[in-house]
């Protein structure tokens, strides 16, 4: 029972800090659309804000390939073109 207590109470305390969470929003830029459509279906586009002061234009074309190759997210090659470019001019080092 009282097992039950605490975990009603951290589902209590994590959804009120999640109501509170506002929403990212991305720099506005040719590219933007295809980003949320297709990025944000499998993760928050925080990690784009979050990990932002780190990768160069190579290392957005390698995590744009490794969202397809690697975890199978269903994005056609003229889109992963158009995120990888959003991503390079938007949140390039």
């Amino acid at each position: 029972m009282r097992a039950m207590i605490i975990a009603l109470a951290a589902s209590a305390i994590a959804l009120a800090a999640a109501a509170e969470e506002k929403p990212v929003e991305l720099k506005k830029g040719p590219g933007l659309d295809k980003v949320e459509d297709n990025c944000s279906g499998c993760h928050s586009l925080d990690y784009i804000v979050m990990n932002s002061p780190f990768p160069n234009a190579a290392l957005w074309d390698a995590e744009v390939t490794k969202m397809i190759k690697a975890f199978g997210a269903p994005i056609s090659d003229a889109d992963a073109k158009v995120i990888a470019d959003y991503l390079k001019q938007n949140y390039g080092s």
